[in-house]
């Protein structure tokens, strides 16, 4: 039996140890289009950009891993054909015309950055940033910057930000949307993280969009807004958002819709393929989904653990994907992390900070708990994912109590909890 997985990044390389862990006895073959070994993503926009961290210390796994684990890790070959059988199995053919047949094949493809759909968006000095060839770029540009304007104001585009702001580069973010991250946190915390960030230097313009990237002699010189005003830049990054890579997939005859569309057990439409990581579209996996939509989750945390679950599938075990989502973002000298998919109508209850510079918003449906977000506040983060994980309640009238920290709230709760149905038995 031959696996073979289209994708070498977290989701895959996780996929491939956990296959080999759970009793995979056939080959398994590792696909990755990059000339690099598996490397981690996060710290692109951060310590690699600063120049602290090189990209051997960026390694997923060493060369060890895969040799222990009987992992054939092939690099530098960019698959561009699927042919599936109706079985699962088929082949694969790559742009330099290797061919490597499969039984089942796992697709974990990945993502690529949006596009700036306006004038002046191919000229030089315009960067995104996903892969170590984007950071490298990007870094050489850093060096000589004068002027940068990030246009998304997500958590990629605040890193890149924050980054040149702490290098004492004129660095301005401009975001459509009324508030920083408006698809991942409430107002309250977008605000905290706004004023923080002006503090340190950022030019933060909310509200308004890029309508031409002005250049000069084919070279960026400026991004005009939709307001008439103009800013100069001589580096542009855009940080506006990713797209599913599902080529491959959609050629091959799966259902694609804003990803590869697949059930809990990480299964495609086909009931044979898996695909995992940010190319794939799945079920809510909180232990709450109610009649949650559909969604993708880009993260270290859900390419881990889909890849987990998506092994077991492999291994014939019925472990449907379960558990808490959580992200992070390390921005300057803020850490924002948060644990659990919180909706935009969810109630907010801002818990006040023990010390300067903390904030923790937790977000409330009805009256259950079903997220936190959490600003240099890592022990009350801590605290909500395994509160959240382990369905244990925390009412709202007891979330603002200062007196206790949400740790001790928490496991007050979850002794009363146990009271009760021990006294109900």
């Amino acid at each position: 039996m031959n696996l073979l997985i289209v994708g070498a990044g977290q989701a895959g390389v996780q996929l491939a140890g956990s296959a080999r862990d759970l009793g995979w006895e056939g080959s398994i073959t590792l696909v990755g289009q990059e000339p690099h070994a598996p490397y981690a993503r996060p710290p692109l926009s951060k310590a690699f950009l600063k120049g602290e961290a090189p990209l051997s210390s960026l390694a997923l796994r060493s060369a060890a891993f895969y040799a222990d684990k009987r992992i054939n890790l092939v690099t530098g070959e960019h698959i561009d054909r699927i042919d599936l059988a109706g079985d699962g199995a088929g082949t694969a053919t790559s742009a330099t015309g290797h061919r490597w047949r499969f039984d089942r094949l796992v697709l974990a493809t990945g993502a690529r950055p949006r596009r700036l759909p306006i004038e002046g968006a191919g000229l030089d000095g315009v960067l995104s940033l996903r892969d170590v060839r984007d950071a490298q770029a990007l870094a050489g540009r850093l060096a000589t910057a004068t002027a940068v304007v990030v246009i998304g104001g997500g958590f990629i585009g605040l890193e890149v930000a924050a980054t040149a702001a702490a290098a004492g580069i004129p660095a301005t973010v401009v975001e459509a949307a009324p508030a920083l991250m408006n698809r991942v946190v409430s107002t309250a915390t977008a605000d905290v993280i706004a004023t923080a960030h002006r503090a340190a230097g950022l030019r933060i313009r909310t509200g308004l969009r890029p309508v031409r990237l002005r250049g000069v002699d084919g070279t960026v010189a400026a991004v005009e807004l939709d307001d008439g005003d103009e800013l100069p830049a001589d580096l542009v990054v855009v940080g506006v958002g990713a797209q599913p890579r599902e080529e491959l997939a959609r050629a091959a005859g799966l259902h694609c819709d804003d990803g590869i569309v697949v059930d809990a057990r990480s299964l495609a439409s086909d009931g044979h393929t898996i695909a995992i990581g940010d190319c794939a579209n799945l079920p809510d996996p909180s232990p709450w989904p109610d009649d949650a939509p559909r969604l993708r989750l880009e993260s270290v945390d859900n390419a881990v653990e889909q890849a987990t679950s998506a092994a077991a599938t492999l291994a014939g075990l019925d472990r449907p994907y379960r558990g808490v989502p959580w992200f992070w973002s390390d921005q300057g000298r803020l850490k924002l992390q948060i644990a659990g998919l919180a909706r935009p109508d969810d109630e907010v209850v801002l818990r006040p900070g023990r010390r300067p510079g903390q904030h923790t918003a937790l977000r409330y449906r009805g009256p259950r708990l079903v997220a936190a977000e959490c600003v240099n506040s890592p022990a009350d983060f801590l605290a909500v994912r395994r509160a959240l994980g382990e369905g244990v309640a925390l009412p709202r009238t007891t979330a603002t109590d200062t007196d206790l920290s949400l740790k001790e709230h928490l496991a007050a709760a979850q002794r009363a909890d146990t009271g009760e149905r021990e006294r109900r038995a």
